[in-house]
């Protein structure tokens, strides 16, 4: 169920969805995967196209990204108190992650439409003045969901920005990044092991 956009949402303990999975079937991570050298969505004549995906098979497949804002202190008590005069600033973020998600194929060119079994979104402080943004998306299909997982993370960042931006404009929205995908013919992948 989705949180009512007029409902505080409470900020959740830290999150560690980066943790490595630990089953051996299923980690199949590999210095290729951290350093591919193919541009699959270029031709050999370097023309732009839509990768096909016609011969692949449907699996289940996971994507975890997220990002983080540094936002002022005067930002950070207007959303802990739930002070903002348009609602949970939040709540409002996670709509508009689960929103960009479902757009990402409108957004991203080269983006296959997929299905989205599932988009799940925390947000919690590292620090006094910095808050994460993690999104976990699910889909069964042919291709991964890996651009839904970060765009979702990105507008999410961008709600919040955009709804504080009159308290402070210098907050920064930094590390935007893949943290784990698991499913596909190329096999998991953590960030933590290509460190």
């Amino acid at each position: 169920m989705l949180t009512p956009i007029l409902t505080p949402t409470p900020i959740p303990p830290p999150m560690h969805s980066d943790t490595p999975h630990n089953d051996k079937n299923s980690q199949h991570t590999t210095n290729a995967q951290c350093t591919e050298t193919t541009l699959t969505h270029f031709t050999p004549s370097g023309e732009a196209h839509m990768v096909s995906i016609s011969d692949k098979s449907d699996s289940h497949r996971q994507a975890i990204a997220e990002g983080q804002i540094h936002v002022s202190e005067a930002v950070q008590r207007l959303i802990i108190d739930h002070g903002h005069k348009k609602g949970d600033v939040l709540g409002i973020a996670r709509i508009a992650a689960i929103m960009a998600a479902k757009k990402t194929a409108d957004i991203i060119p080269l983006c296959h439409p997929i299905p989205i079994t599932h988009i799940h979104v925390d947000f919690d402080y590292t620090s006094t003045q910095i808050i994460r943004c993690t999104v976990t998306c699910d889909t069964i299909g042919k291709t991964g969901i890996e651009m839904e997982a970060l765009t979702a993370c990105s507008a999410a960042l961008l709600t919040i920005y955009d709804m504080c931006k009159a308290v402070d404009k210098s907050m920064t929205i930094e590390s935007i990044r893949l943290v784990k995908k698991t499913g596909g013919k190329s096999g998991d992948f953590s960030a933590t092991e290509c460190q």
